[in-house]
């Protein structure tokens, strides 16, 4: 048992929505670490004073999401590979009076999908990822590790999606595609992952159609709250499996939780019945 009380924290803006507390409160309960998780509403302008002020109120760390991630990659005084690759991070860890920077949402994407589809699921023939932020890139990276033979990127703005195919490029058989040319990009594609916020709770839906998607395909969504999102209802009407963004959430906190409290957690059936249970109803 940790005899000094170790606090770690989510940081966001706004914040309130995380399950991250639950998540990782539970995982202390269970191994019955003497420390606390908590949410902190960080607004952007502030966020490298509050960064700074953690180690002196005993934060062994934090998770960053939205929309502080790249800042929090400026901050860091070390970085992982993912972090480097993916320009953001979204785990800090101080040590050694420095700022350690990582980025665990690429290990978490790649092992929810694993997990829910299968260990060939990026393999299995080309790939859509729609959008062009930060969780695309970190997907992207995920999908080209796990040797997916194309990855088409679909974004509203094609620079953005032609600047993240230049930038993967040389790891991976990338392509930029308009948003809307739905026929082209579903054409023999095996996968479909959405990392944009379209058709999160009080966001609009995704005004696209998954007919051009072969019947052997999969639909994956990176957004948990809805939990079945209207894109994954249409998936499964269609008879296509899906794999919904808990996963992911669960996965990645995984390396985050080990690193501040120094015991490795586990992603359970237990675990994701808590978290289920807490979101909204309706």
């Amino acid at each position: 048992m940790t005899t000094v009380p170790r606090l770690a924290a989510v940081m966001g803006w706004p914040i309130h929505q995380s399950l991250s507390p639950l998540m990782h409160n539970h995982w202390l309960r269970q191994h019955a670490i003497s420390g606390s998780y908590i949410p902190l509403p960080i607004a952007p302008e502030n966020f490298s004073r509050c960064v700074a002020a953690m180690p002196l109120m005993g934060f062994a760390g934090a998770n960053v999401t939205v929309p502080h991630k790249e800042s929090a990659f400026a901050l860091s005084a070390t970085l992982d590979d993912d972090a480097r690759a993916t320009g953001a991070v979204n785990t800090i860890i101080f040590a050694g009076g420095l700022i350690h920077g990582r980025n665990t949402d690429v290990t978490g994407f790649a092992a929810s999908l694993a997990e829910q589809l299968g260990p060939e699921a990026a393999r299995k023939g080309p790939v859509v990822v729609l959008g062009a932020g930060g969780a695309a890139r970190a997907v992207v990276v995920a999908l080209a590790r796990a040797g997916a033979p194309e990855i088409r990127i679909v974004n509203r703005t094609m620079a953005r999606a032609e600047t993240l195919a230049v930038t993967f490029g040389q790891s991976a058989n990338i392509r930029a595609l308009a948003w809307g040319d739905w026929a082209v990009a579903f054409y023999g594609a095996k996968l479909l992952v959405n990392t944009t916020s379209l058709g999160m709770t009080g966001k609009a839906p995704l005004d696209m159609d998954l007919t051009g998607m072969s019947t052997d395909a999969a639909v994956a969504d990176i957004v948990y709250n809805p939990l079945e999102t209207p894109l994954l209802k249409m998936a499964r009407e269609r008879g296509l499996r899906t794999m919904d963004g808990l996963g992911m959430l669960m996965h990645q906190a995984v390396p985050a939780f080990a690193a501040w409290f120094g015991v490795t957690p586990a992603v359970t059936p237990e675990l994701r019945r808590l978290l289920v249970d807490a979101l909204p109803r309706g």
